[in-house]
């Protein structure tokens, strides 16, 4: 959800640049939000989609759009439809590609730092492999043989086990 929510104002973004902002600014500005836009659907789209992933994808497209317009095509569809104007574009431009460059990379850096995990954050943002033996301070992790705290039998009841077999507390 808050992928969309991205989504909407990355549209919302792009159109009040386009309202407030003329020239260069406006235009390349419009060319990074688009890709920002294609990212923020991705995400959507597949919510676990890793951020190098979706920003390639997103420049990917936003490329294959742009070398799109050396067929005409784009052009042809732009001149009967504002909508195919806005999504297609109409002219290639190549200094357009580093600025689609530019949104993935803002897009990818953006969402980075969304998702990486703060100190003292809540657990589950990144599960931890270790677990703590009550009464000490050491963690160490699950798979450890020499680990006195392991989940044995059906239904994951932990149960006690020294290293030598004995119960740590008898």
């Amino acid at each position: 959800m808050l992928a969309l929510s991205a989504a909407l104002g990355t549209v919302a973004a792009a159109l009040v640049l386009r309202a407030v902002v003329a020239g260069p600014v406006a235009k390349y500005g419009g060319d990074a939000l688009y890709t920002v836009l294609l990212y923020t659907l991705a995400v959507t789209a597949a919510p676990r989609i890793r951020p190098a992933t979706a920003a390639a994808l997103s420049l990917l497209a936003s490329w294959a759009v742009e070398f799109a317009q050396l067929t005409g095509v784009p052009a042809q569809l732009s001149a009967q439809s504002p909508l195919a104007r806005l999504v297609l574009g109409s002219t290639f431009n190549p200094p357009d590609l580093a600025w689609y460059a530019a949104g993935a990379a803002l897009a990818w850096a953006v969402h980075t730092a969304a998702t990486r995990p703060r100190p003292g954050g809540h657990e589950s943002i990144r599960p931890t492999h270790a677990r703590t033996r009550p009464g000490h301070d050491d963690a160490r992790p699950a798979h450890d043989p020499d680990n006195a705290w392991t989940t044995r039998g059906h239904g994951g009841a932990r149960t006690a086990a020294g290293r030598d077999g004995a119960r740590p507390d008898g």
